[in-house]
């Protein structure tokens, strides 16, 4: 399905050169959003809302860490009232950063905040209404009803909002749409953006317009789609140009939650959209801050990258999710293979068995046999290497062309520059051929040749700062010119951070497999270890959805709600289940998104009451009020009954 480039700069002002969107500015505080100011990075407060000194020093640790924004829960009254002693605290000593209320369910709570702090979040899920998963019939003059109803309810706190000079951002979570918008929209990102307008229009009836909007899910496909949406939505409606907060709700911890993150984040950057950025982590909100700035940062300077030719003709569609239909060479491309990873070998000394460990594959000598790991890559670029040895049934190696011209091994395939595939009298391979191709300077004769040989697939790589746009506008030429050969996106990366190295390579990937582009990943990094690269590679994929190759762990940043400690469970929970390939395990705080968000999951753990959790069969509740110390196994229990559970090999 193609996409008018008037759609497209409806959400994008370009496919081919980095131009952040143009918003109003937002005042909150002393420190502005959106407009000419830089890309914010915030983050929120882990502590119980009324433990004022512990919020306070969190806050502090924060800000020393780089945060411009903090936001702190207020659940009840009594939090909100307590908001005020936390910031006469701070300023007292000397910080002047903007607090947030983070307001669910309470209207009276947001009301009190709104006079006391700089800016108030209010999630239109759930401030007027409630979220049992039932399917209602609405007329339109019944549905019309329902919206005086939410008018009458959140108009006052409009009104404080306008009258106190407080900011407000109307915060939509997949997880928490109202059972009103699900009967109407689905579960849908169409469903997200209705939500959130239509207490957008309240504002606009009032005339306030110091707003920010987001779009945030656990899912980075359904997030990036309902941002893009948004600001489509927004232009189409005649809306001012709201500034955007961009995050991906309960991401998880370490790589996983920096790598999902990313995906989500980094692709709407990519697009110019976003002014401030949250990353969600399992971890302490200090940690969160360095992860955003990293983020944010990369595009101060964007403006200088190599040009890339403009597109005319855009046949993806960026509001849904569409695979690119490729033929299939070998195992790579066609509607049921998933993406290939290839690693990457060829500047070792010598290749032995035991290069192949750090990337999935263990060598017994003993059993003379191969263990292979869930995470273990496709291929290996072995560059002018040989092997003496016999390789693992599930491995393909890829060899220089020169070299694979003297081999005559199986399993063993040649990569080729554009200028060897061009030359009529070179053999190829009857099976599989990869070719290099460079984004800036490939041949379109190229492309006619590949057109017709069904034995090739095609590694597009950049050099350009602005990856992502540079290998997509490739694939867009593939794609208009009918050429169906699958396609590697290879990334090359130089002195790099193991952490930047995460964040940019799930940008400038992640971004091609969220709109459906790519059938293999090939990471590379000269700074970096053989298992990191592999690792990154693996949970890209898992990220994007396009190739589950462990337990996924939908897992809620901690926060003054939360009633249990979400790093020790979250650790216990992974290390009883981690096993457990292609399972979604939802990990929550507190009921705020975790039901919502569990729809997605396999099995829910939530935390009901203070020691007490709750358990989730997908959105069902199944156990209640189970003590903290006994759900970990409650949970197990759980699994095994419904058939999902599966021994360790090692157990």
């Amino acid at each position: 399905m193609n996409t008018t480039l008037s759609q497209i700069k409806d959400y994008c002002n370009s496919l081919v050169a980095y131009k952040r969107r143009e918003t109003i500015e937002v005042k909150i505080g002393d420190v502005p959003m959106g407009g000419k100011n830089s890309i914010r990075v915030q983050s929120m407060t882990t502590i119980d809302t009324m433990d004022t000194q512990g919020s306070v020093e969190q806050t502090i640790r924060m800000v020393e860490a780089g945060c411009e924004y903090v936001r702190i829960t207020a659940p009840s009254i009594k939090e909100a009232q307590n908001l005020a002693e936390i910031k006469k605290e701070l300023r007292k000593r000397g910080y002047n950063v903007p607090l947030v209320a983070d307001i669910h369910f309470t209207p009276n709570a947001a009301e009190l905040a709104a006079r006391i702090v700089e800016k108030v979040r209010i999630n239109p899920g759930n401030y007027a209404d409630k979220k049992r998963f039932e399917t209602i019939e609405y007329t339109e003059a019944s549905y019309q009803a329902e919206l005086e109803r939410i008018r009458e309810k959140f108009t006052p706190l409009v009104k404080i909002c306008k009258e106190h000079g407080t900011a407000m951002r109307i915060g939509t979570n997949h997880g928490s749409l109202s059972d009103r918008i699900m009967s109407r929209y689905g579960d849908s990102p169409l469903g997200m953006v209705e939500s959130a307008l239509e207490f957008l229009r309240i504002c606009e009836d009032e005339q306030f317009y110091n707003i920010v909007l987001s779009m945030k899910s656990s899912n980075p496909q359904v997030m990036v789609q309902a941002y893009r949406l948004l600001v489509h939505k927004l232009n189409e409606g005649g809306f001012k140009p709201y500034p955007l907060h961009l995050g991906v709700t309960e991401a998880g911890d370490g790589e996983d939650g920096r790598i999902k993150s990313s995906v989500g984040i980094g692709t709407l950057l990519e697009d110019g959209l976003g002014d401030t950025i949250r990353v969600s982590l399992t971890e302490e909100p200090e940690a969160e801050v360095p992860v955003a700035y990293n983020l944010a940062r990369r595009y101060d300077n964007r403006s200088g990258h190599v040009a890339i030719p403009e597109i005319e003709n855009y046949p993806i569609h960026p509001f849904e999710y569409n695979k690119r239909s490729t033929s299939v060479v070998g195992n790579f491309g066609g509607a049921h293979n998933v993406p290939r990873v290839i690693a990457d070998l060829s500047k070792r000394e010598k290749i032995t068995h035991a290069s192949f460990f750090s990337l999935g594959y263990q060598y017994s000598v003993p059993l003379d046999k191969w263990n292979i790991a869930d995470t273990a890559c496709d291929y290996i670029y072995i560059g002018q290497h040989q092997t003496d040895f016999e390789i693992p049934g599930t491995l393909g190696l890829i060899q220089d062309y020169k070299t694979w011209l003297t081999q005559n091994q199986p399993r063993v395939y040649p990569l080729l520059s554009e200028q060897d595939y061009l030359n009529e009298n070179n053999k190829l391979s009857s099976e599989l051929n990869f070719v290099l191709v460079s984004a800036e300077k490939y041949n379109k004769a190229l492309l006619d040749k590949v057109k017709h040989n069904e034995k090739v697939v095609l590694i597009i790589e950049t050099e350009n700062e602005h990856a992502m746009p540079a290998i997509r506008r490739v694939l867009v030429e593939l794609i208009n010119n009918n050429v169906n050969n699958p396609v590697v996106v290879k990334r090359s990366f130089k002195k790099i951070s193991e952490e930047q190295f995460q964040l940019y390579a799930a940008t400038d990937v992640g971004g091609l497999l969220i709109d459906g582009l790519g059938d293999g990943l090939f990471l590379t990094a000269d700074s970096l270890a053989d298992k990191i690269i592999n690792q990154t590679a693996f949970n890209i994929l898992q990220a994007t959805r396009t190739r589950i190759s462990k337990t996924e762990y939908i897992s809620c940043p901690s926060c003054g709600r939360t009633l249990f400690d979400l790093q020790e469970t979250t650790n216990k929970i992974r290390l009883r289940t981690n096993h457990l390939k292609g399972l979604k395990i939802g990990i929550m705080g507190c009921i705020v998104n975790g039901p919502g968000e569990m729809a997605d999951a396999d099995y829910g753990y939530v935390g009901s009451g203070p020691g007490r959790i709750t358990l989730y069969k997908g959105k069902e509740v199944v156990r209640r009020n189970i003590p903290t110390e006994k759900a970990v196994d409650e949970l197990v229990d759980l699994i095994r009954e419904h058939g999902d559970w599966v021994e360790q090999e090692n157990a």
